[in-house]
């Protein structure tokens, strides 16, 4: 049926939360896009007059889509070339959804995204709609098909295989954007010894280059291990800007709520470092570097002015 003015509002009106769920679901903002435009398809197509909560059947609708892309995308993931990391979101993109309390906020962080890749895909989307969302248990059981008890157990395994993978303090804001930016000066010092202090004993990075830019496919491992890999990383040379087509700025942000590392050249976005800092020092570098996941990125990059960079590398 042709949907009326009224039908499109009411779609419009639940897009924002839509994405949200997407997103978190997906880890990926254009997937996140096609799913919510394959349930307006699906709205469009069906009787709307005759569904008595709009907000719900769109939930459940989004939900089983999401779940399908989940399902295929593990077998995706399988042949994908190197680590595979969430897309970043920087700090003003409306996709990450509601931050009123520290679970919502939680629930968009890079590295609870990650960790995510861990659930299964009902595991998943319990864990979403409870924590993110304070969806209740109840209406959680009807939009995946299962009993509410069921929907209990999951949502408690899931938040178990969430913690375990946790830092084990996180610390405030500002506090973390002061630790990014020494990090900053040691890994420009040219030394390694003061990144090392900078870091827990048994921290990580991992790339995500996706085959189309050098990323090693194993983590670095250890605080010497990491530290020696951010020296040369940040280390100029001409090969580096042969590369990424000229001198990055680099500047500290946020991403997905978090402390960033931004490298831009010529307005594009080539690479999102999202740092997890805990009381003890930085835990974990992601790096996203793959150009796919960074298009909106760029996008959002483009709508806010970021000042001058902090300084130049490559």
């Amino acid at each position: 049926m042709a949907l009326t003015r009224t039908h499109v509002d009411r779609f419009e009106a639940a897009m924002p939360r839509l994405e949200a769920i997407a997103y978190r679901l997906l880890g990926s903002a254009s997937d996140a896009e096609d799913a919510v435009q394959d349930t307006f398809l699906r709205w469009q197509a069906a009787d709307v007059d005759r569904i008595e909560v709009p907000e719900a059947w769109l939930t459940k609708v989004l939900t089983n889509l999401c779940l399908n892309q989940l399902t295929s995308a593990r077998a995706r993931r399988e042949s994908y070339v190197g680590q595979w990391l969430p897309e970043p979101l920087l700090a003003g993109d409306p996709m990450l959804g509601p931050a009123d309390t520290a679970e919502q906020r939680e629930s968009v962080s890079y590295a609870v995204l990650a960790l995510m890749e861990r659930l299964t895909p009902n595991e998943r989307v319990v864990y979403v709609l409870r924590e993110a969302f304070d969806y209740p248990h109840r209406r959680i059981a009807e939009i995946v098909d299962i009993t509410e008890a069921s929907c209990q157990q999951i949502f408690h395994r899931a938040k178990k295989h969430i913690a375990e993978g946790k830092a084990r303090t996180e610390i405030d804001e500002a506090a973390a954007r002061r630790i990014v930016e020494e990090f900053l000066a040691a890994a420009t010092s040219g030394r390694t010894e003061p990144l090392v202090r900078l870091l827990t004993s048994d921290a990580v990075a991992i790339g995500d280059g996706g085959g189309k830019v050098p990323a090693r496919t194993k983590a670095f491992e250890g605080a010497l291990a990491v530290a020696k890999f951010m020296r040369g990383l940040f280390k100029p040379s001409k090969a580096k800007r042969d590369l990424v087509g000229g001198s990055a700025g680099i500047y500290s942000t946020t991403a997905n709520g978090a402390p960033a590392v931004v490298a831009v050249v010529d307005g594009r976005v080539i690479g999102v470092m999202c740092v997890e800092v805990t009381d003890d020092g930085i835990a974990a570098f992601r790096n996203q570097a793959n150009p796919d996941k960074l298009e909106r990125a760029t996008r959002q990059w483009a709508t806010t002015d970021h000042g001058e960079p902090l300084f130049h590398t490559f």
